[in-house]
């Protein structure tokens, strides 16, 4: 799993423009290790000739409008994006015979969530309450729907939807994330300001999700129709911990900044005062389980936050470095991804990593 330099796989990516400044995409140079086409999942033609020029095996679908607050001020683009988006993929998914794998990255908050602080399991019922959250739950309508009329058992493709709890990583620059907030404030000289310190969220690194992804991506290719479905990853009981404690962990690695909460009475859109989500699944049948505990995965990224504000760091190397020292600890605790060991009966038994 390196990001460069005699890579195993030949990558392609097909996403609009970068959307903050600075990117990640940019920043690493990442431009000249994939097969990178600029374009738009509502374009369906688009999409369809650029999946067929490049003949994938496999599809790993993360083009989203991934934000909640967004969601409020775009409804429609977000579920013209997150639903129609979906759509089209699958359609041009149909027309490819060179694919085996489709996961679709969908959202941890696709689940409906009446608060009662519950872990939720692959099974539970789908909702939303925001636009954001909902267009996820139809993505995961839509990808069932799209398995069981087109690619059933008779079909050579493969197809997962994956739940992620809340990740971060050095890199992000999104809008309304916790952590690039923090960065932005930091600065900028100013505290950060926190919209619901107590709410509890599933933190893990980027790199957990990102290393089941592919790991699930290698067993449905291996195990088959047994791996379709929806497939949580998430962190442990102990990660899920409310956004105070995250902040407060992440300033003290970083060695500045303070924060405040937003002034009562500033009315701010609805959002889940509690998120669980229950990973057991993956670790039974994928033999998934945390390599980096939440305060590793703080300490990680705000030590590459820090590099990023001394200026002239070479940013690519260290996240390289980050993957390097994510897998050896992988490696160590003997994940089947890492070692290219056998999962065990539940999962099949076929040897070899993705």
């Amino acid at each position: 799993m390196r990001l460069a330099f005699e890579p195993r796989a030949v990558v392609g990516g097909y996403a609009l423009a970068p959307p903050t400044d600075p990117s990640l995409f940019e920043l690493a140079a990442l431009g000249g290790e994939v097969a990178h086409v600029a374009g738009d999942v509502r374009d369906l033609a688009a999409l369809r000739s650029a999946v067929a020029a490049f003949e994938p095996e496999f599809i790993f679908h993360l083009a989203a409008q991934p934000l909640v607050r967004a969601s409020y001020g775009d409804p429609v683009g977000t579920f013209a994006t997150n639903v129609m988006g979906t759509v089209n993929l699958f359609e041009a998914v149909r027309v490819c015979p060179s694919v085996c794998v489709v996961v679709n990255v969908t959202s941890d908050k696709c689940y409906e969530n009446p608060g009662a602080g519950i872990a939720f399991r692959e099974g539970d019922p789908l909702g939303g309450h925001d636009p954001y959250s909902a267009s996820k739950a139809c993505a995961e309508v839509v990808t069932a729907a799209c398995r069981g009329s087109f690619f059933g058992a008779a079909s050579t493709v493969r197809i997962a939807t994956a739940r992620a709890g809340n990740v971060i990583g050095g890199g992000d620059w999104a809008d309304d994330r916790l952590l690039p907030d923090c960065v932005r404030a930091i600065v900028a000289g100013r505290e950060v300001v926190l919209r619901r310190p107590a709410a509890v969220r599933p933190w893990q690194h980027v790199l957990e999700p990102l290393s089941g992804y592919l790991w699930l991506g290698a067993r449905l290719l291996l195990d088959g129709q047994r791996r379709d479905g929806a497939w949580n990853f998430g962190p442990g009981a102990d990660a899920a911990v409310p956004v105070a404690a995250v902040v407060e962990a992440f300033l003290a690695a970083y060695g500045a900044g303070s924060w405040r909460t937003v002034p009562a009475g500033e009315e701010q859109p609805h959002e889940a005062a509690e998120l669980l989500l229950d990973g057991e699944k993956a670790r039974a049948e994928l033999g998934l389980r945390p390599v980096w505990d939440v305060g590793l995965a703080v300490a990680r990224t705000a030590a590459w936050y820090r590099l990023w504000g001394t200026g002239g760091a070479d940013l690519r190397a260290a996240l390289q470095a980050d993957v390097d020292c994510y897998v050896r600890a992988a490696r160590e605790l003997g994940l089947p991804w890492a070692c290219g060991q056998a999962v065990g009966a539940q999962a099949g038994g076929t040897e070899g990593g993705p």
